[in-house]
């Protein structure tokens, strides 16, 4: 057995989403049509530098106020940042991180040249980047933020297919294990996974909430009815999907006198 009781084979399939939900070619092809209509119909700031890379970019879009906290959902009045960075196996995943937490950094520097509150700054991310999220938690300029059916323990990801791409060690795998170092500090985190994804997929955002509260840091764990792990980004896509309320619940608890 190679991990949890499984082999190499039952490793992999535990962890392959797509072969898990069959229609998620469609999904994905709709996600890039309604990203491409974003950018086709809203003003934005495109392919804004943060590194001296070429996939070290970044789109903005802002709200009618500006001022209003930067993370997605311009309908509801919040500035949107889409960050690009370099993907494996171009790159290492310590060097992915490194780009992430820059992009943040950067935008906390560079979000007032544009009328935006650099105080405002919260993260969200979807499976790998429900990972980059976690790990970009314990960085000072970040409010909160939303880890979207993300891995957290990337021991099994060592083990597995998808090291094939990554090509972790086992030193690599441990430090970029947001479960293995939650920080002492940090803003609020909402960690969910739909109640239809893969049992490996919960059991991970699971033991990840637990950890994260268990160190007594402000979150919660957010189980999606219903969802998998593609469908799931229907509750952050609609007005009144569970994680857009997650994220209005967020944003008004952490919201300063005198702005909205």
């Amino acid at each position: 057995m190679l991990y949890r009781g499984m082999d190499r084979a039952q490793l992999d399939a535990a962890y392959n989403n797509s072969a898990a939900v069959p229609e998620r070619d469609a999904i994905v092809a709709g996600w890039a049509a309604r990203s491409a209509r974003v950018r086709r119909e809203c003003a934005g700031h495109f392919d804004l530098a943060y590194g001296d890379t070429p996939r070290e970019r970044l789109d903005l879009f802002l709200a009618a106020d500006p001022k209003a906290p930067t993370l997605a959902l311009l309908p509801l009045g919040i500035n949107l940042a889409v960050i690009e960075y370099t993907l494996a196996p171009a790159a290492r995943l310590d060097r992915i991180v490194a780009e992430v937490r820059r992009s943040v950094r950067w935008l906390a520097e560079h979000l007032g040249e544009h009328g935006a509150d650099p105080n405002r700054l919260y993260v969200s991310g979807h499976s790998a980047g429900g990972h980059l999220t976690a790990m970009t938690m314990p960085l000072a300029e970040v409010c909160g933020g939303i880890a979207i059916s993300g891995i957290y323990d990337l021991e099994p990801i060592r083990l597995n297919y998808l090291n094939e791409k990554l090509g972790l060690d086992a030193a690599e795998a441990e430090r970029n294990s947001p479960v293995r170092d939650v920080p002492a500090n940090a803003g609020e985190l909402v960690v969910a996974y739909g109640t239809r994804e893969l049992p490996e997929l919960c059991r991970q955002s699971i033991e990840y909430a637990q950890a994260w509260t268990k160190r007594g840091l402000p979150g919660r764990l957010l189980p999606v009815d219903g969802a998998d792990h593609f469908t799931i980004l229907d509750a952050l896509a609609r007005p009144e999907g569970v994680l857009t309320q997650a994220l209005l619940s967020m944003l008004g608890r952490h919201r300063r006198p005198g702005l909205t």
